[in-house]
């Protein structure tokens, strides 16, 4: 069976991602692809990796019914526009944070309030390792935020088997390249500022915490820094147990949590020049890669994790989640093991 979808906000690097993802999919067939500042412009214009696609960006206003509407849009205009796009599609898979926590407090608190609180209860975090079992039949999806999903990724064996309670000392530090921006990222991105920089520029109170607290049920000290790559979210949080921890418990906790996902690779140590999870390893890709080390004498854990922000950390999970909605294989579309070697990710 062969499902149609369309993309709302297709000029952007997200949306770049999807279109790609959706026009190599068995499963899906593009039917829209909107922007407002691109009307009637090729996809090809916009993204020129997708110059094969015989298809022209159209007016958001005018929505096209499909199976299922993927929304690249920026934080703000899924809440106002949901009946639209409701009405449009039978699913609705939104990238923005629009739809990704669970209360209007949280809303208050970490964003600007929502306009539709009634129906944060009824959207699914698009994360299939976190939320596999809630996503099939979903109708409103919320894909995570990339380094909301390296930190979650990251730490989820070690509460889902008990090595940590949640009451423990966690700091978080995510390394992320320039794509996280947007293509509008502003000075800060652009490439005579962005160049060469390791830049704090989250040192506290990233949004992304409210999903990683959310999620885990557990506080984080969690901090940003923007790097000189282009594609990519390294997390490293450096955990303190209560309890005394082995490398056994280690590598049982994270074999028992991903042993069977297809899309996590555990990477903690071994041989070769890629010894710890690394995000130019998984460019291009919905990979994640996960690998942690102990240190016996200051009683801490470290734990890594890599993803490609715009694939495992939006594209790719809203394709994979949208994949287990639908009941289609989980993997379809997104078999892509990534080019070794490559420049910047």
């Amino acid at each position: 069976m062969t499902y149609t979808a369309s993309v709302v906000g297709g000029t952007g690097f997200t949306g770049g991602e999807l279109l790609r993802l959706l026009a190599g999919h068995p499963e899906f067939e593009i039917e829209q692809a909107t922007s407002r500042s691109k009307e009637n412009k090729t996809i090809g214009h916009s993204h020129p990796n997708l110059r094969g696609l015989d298809l022209r960006f159209s007016d958001p206003e005018d929505l096209e019914s499909v199976d299922v509407l993927f929304a690249a849009t920026p934080h703000g205009v899924s809440m106002e526009r949901i009946d639209d796009f409701r009405d449009a599609a039978d699913t609705v898979v939104d990238l923005s944070a629009d739809f990704r926590l669970d209360s209007e407090a949280q809303y208050d608190e970490w964003y600007d309030g929502h306009s539709r609180p009634e129906l944060l209860e009824t959207s699914e975090y698009a994360l299939p390792e976190l939320n596999r079992e809630n996503l099939e039949g979903a109708d409103l999806i919320a894909s995570g935020g990339c380094n909301a999903t390296a930190t979650i990724l990251g730490l989820l064996p070690l509460f889902e088997h008990g090595v940590l309670a949640g009451d423990e000392r966690i700091v978080v530090d995510v390394k992320v390249g320039s794509s996280e921006g947007g293509a509008g990222g502003g000075p800060a991105s652009s490439h005579p500022e962005r160049s060469g920089v390791v830049r704090p520029y989250a040192p506290t109170g990233h949004r992304h915490e409210a999903e990683i607290e959310q999620f885990l049920g557990a506080g984080v000290s969690f901090t940003a820094h923007s790097v000189d790559m282009i594609r990519g979210a390294s997390a490293t949080a450096h955990v303190f147990p209560d309890d005394p921890v082995s490398k056994g418990d280690l590598w049982g906790a994270y074999r028992g949590s991903y042993e069977d996902e297809p899309f996590v690779e555990l990477v903690a140590g071994g041989g070769g020049v890629y010894r710890y999870p690394e995000p130019k390893a998984v460019a291009g890709t919905n990979r994640a890669e996960v690998g942690f080390e102990l240190d016996p004498g200051n009683e801490r854990l470290v734990v890594f994790s890599a993803i490609d922000n715009m694939m495992k950390g939006s594209a790719g999970q809203a394709v994979h989640a949208a994949n287990i909605a639908l009941g289609i294989d989980e993997t379809a579309g997104l078999q892509f093991q990534g080019l070794h070697p490559v420049g910047a990710p």
